[in-house]
């Protein structure tokens, strides 16, 4: 475990909290801008009496049933998509590593869109069950598809990459075949939470609740991931049950956000390259900086949606793909210039 240590020191910024407390600062900022401003704006009174539930007009309910679920949903997920990118990215020991790009999201949506497609009272808690089974289905052919050989990572890449294709070919296919019982589903494969109620909140709270917990409790294990699996095992750990637990909470938290917001790209990838721009590698400042920009990102990226075909909505995935896609071909330029 010193070799770890070691390892963090070297990576860890000078003032590790500053930017903790910008991003809390900054998130807290956002809900207020999402809760405030939008199609409808309100008043500075009506919001705080909304927020306290000493109004019952018009505006007060409208905050109270659209704005408010809408933002914690929008924290949350981003929240989640977040650190499951940063545990697939640990877990792979790749830098372009996410739920995205290795075919999990791509899982969990034909997985929906399947259960969309065969019944008519599909509930949101039908649509997390499926989301799961679809994500694990997905984790778990590409993890036997990459297993064995050398340069098992390059292997998990392409695997991932041609899994995903799949995926998403099959569920553009179901859609367009069944029209008639998906045109629904079209503005939530974009990635949305503008649909998002009290409802999608109770159902993904639990699974996000657990998450952490799993996380928090996991992390001084985790660490292991930072090193190579021979020096750990050499040391007496249990890599093997490590990595397992955290691609059990990556098709966990990446399912459950998917399930109930669709295939929001670029967050889970992006978002840990910034925190460790900001505070190095150490997972215990860079684990709660990524959660908290995970929702910094969504929760604005949700906000700037409603203005750019004002006053209609637009998927916050139209965003996050805006943000992101740049960043990734930086990321793919430099990890690669860094290779050779």
């Amino acid at each position: 475990m010193g070799t770890i240590v070691r390892q963090e020191r070297r990576s860890r910024a000078p003032f590790p909290l500053l930017p903790i407390g910008l991003s809390a600062a900054l998130l807290a900022f956002g809900l207020v801008c999402s809760l405030k401003w939008g199609q409808a704006p309100v008043s500075w009174r009506t919001l705080y009496e909304a927020l306290t539930y000493q109004g019952t007009g018009k505006a007060h309910l409208y905050i109270q049933t659209l704005r408010l679920p809408r933002a914690l949903t929008a924290c949350i997920v981003g929240t989640m998509l977040a650190l499951s990118g940063l545990l697939a990215q640990l877990a792979t020991k790749n830098p372009l590593a996410s739920p995205h790009i290795f075919g999990i999201n791509a899982g969990a949506s034909l997985a929906v869109v399947i259960g969309l497609v065969v019944s008519d009272r599909f509930s949101a808690t039908a649509s997390t069950l499926f989301a799961f089974v679809g994500a694990a289905a997905g984790a778990l052919l590409i993890g036997s598809l990459a297993r064995g050989g050398s340069r098992q990572h390059v292997r998990l890449a392409l695997a991932g990459i041609t899994i995903h294709f799949l995926l998403s070919s099959l569920t553009e296919g179901i859609v367009i075949l069944n029209q008639h019982s998906t045109d629904s589903v079209l503005f939530w494969l974009v990635g949305s939470v503008s649909q998002a109620e009290w409802l999608e909140v109770r159902t993904i709270l639990p699974f996000f609740a657990g998450s952490l917990l799993v996380f928090a409790f996991m992390l001084p294990s985790f660490r292991l991931l930072l090193v190579e699996d021979e020096l750990a095992a050499g040391l007496g750990q249990r890599v093997a049950v490590v990595r397992a637990v955290s691609v059990l909470l990556v098709v966990v938290m990446a399912g459950s956000a998917v399930a109930i917001c669709g295939p929001i790209g670029f967050v889970c990838l992006i978002v840990p390259h910034i925190a460790r721009m900001l505070v190095g590698g150490s997972l215990y400042v860079l684990a709660p900086l990524t959660a908290l920009l995970g929702g910094v990102m969504l929760v604005y990226a949700d906000f700037a949606s409603r203005f750019i075909a004002f006053p209609f909505e637009s998927p916050v995935g139209i965003v996050t793909s805006a943000l992101g896609a740049p960043f990734f071909v930086y990321l793919a330029r430099r990890k690669g210039g860094a290779g050779r």
